[in-house]
């Protein structure tokens, strides 16, 4: 890049930098008892990120006035939950996990199967999660270039007492005022980086020299090719006596849960390399990667409405 360019693409970063602070400190102000979703997932290390940035005390960050919380499907890959545990150690935050898996033996979510997705299920678990804790506010790191239905959202989403999201009653947020007032039940989730895109998102880590799980960079992996897909082969997701697996250079550009989250071919071992990836991908990261979105346009609207962050 020129010079030039490379002030263009600095102010545009510290402008996405600045919104996100504003609205991180905006919710604070506003809600009793938020929390953060973390996974250890690129886009939640940005917001955490992004979240000590905008509580400092001089140059050093201070504790955050709010815990983080993992919806913990158990269909994780080692790498991300490894690396999530390291950077709550690291900083001392507070980290609180819900499990889809109490749910299952409590009988609130009921599967087919051990092995089928969770990713719908996390919704019932985050519901009740929100009752257990008493969280007012839920700050998440969906973008609104992921998916259609992320690209209603508003960035301070009202969800009524039943944790339901109705499209069509949401608030206006006429010159970057936001309403967090709910009642009693209600709930409000917050997208601090939801006009961020996936480059804009690589661009900042790179910038920011922010570490990630090793998945996100090329290593080897054993996959099958199925319907456009790459399926790693693991324990929830074994190839199937008729298949032919192959082990291949691949990378997530997206992470969740196993029985569902797909990579994709790459060579791109450094955030500069999947910078220049991304910049030629046509398709979104979720539409290249996730199963469970390929079901229909409407599945994640779905989930949404059900609860689903």
């Amino acid at each position: 890049m020129t010079q030039d360019q490379t002030q263009l693409h600095n102010e545009h970063l510290d402008w996405l930098e600045a919104e996100s602070i504003y609205i991180i400190r905006e919710l604070i102000a506003q809600a009793s008892r938020p929390a953060m979703l973390f996974s250890g997932g690129k886009d939640s290390i940005v917001m955490f990120h992004l979240a000590r940035k905008a509580f400092r005390f001089g140059a050093r960050p201070i504790r955050l006035p709010f815990p983080l919380l993992h919806i913990d499907t158990g269909h994780n890959y080692s790498e991300v939950i490894e690396f999530r545990d390291q950077i709550v150690q690291q900083t001392g935050a507070d980290l609180i996990v819900e499990y889809v898996e109490e749910s299952i033996k409590k009988g609130s979510v009921k599967l087919r199967k051990s092995t089928d997705s969770r990713n719908a299920a996390q919704a019932t678990t985050l519901l009740e999660a929100i009752e257990k804790h008493e969280f007012d506010a839920l700050m998440g790191g969906a973008r609104r270039d992921e998916e259609k239905a992320r690209a209603k959202e508003r960035i301070f989403s009202f969800r009524d007492e039943f944790g339901q999201w109705d499209p069509k009653a949401q608030r206006p947020e006429l010159w970057n005022l936001y309403n967090a007032r709910i009642a009693k039940g209600e709930n409000m989730r917050v997208f601090p980086i939801s006009n961020w895109t996936e480059l804009d998102v690589w661009q900042y880590i790179a910038r920011e020299n922010l570490a990630l799980p090793s998945i996100y960079y090329a290593h080897q992996r054993e996959v099958v090719k199925k319907n456009g897909l790459l399926v790693p082969v693991t324990p929830i997701t074994p190839k199937a006596s008729d298949e032919a697996s192959e082990i291949l250079s691949v990378r997530f550009r997206t992470v969740g849960d196993i029985s569902c989250t797909c990579p994709v071919l790459s060579e791109a071992n450094t955030p500069e390399k999947i910078i220049a990836e991304t910049v030629l991908s046509e398709i979104t990261e979720r539409g290249a990667t996730r199963m469970d979105d390929q079901t229909s346009e409407a599945s994640m609207e779905r989930r949404k409405k059900e609860g689903y962050f």
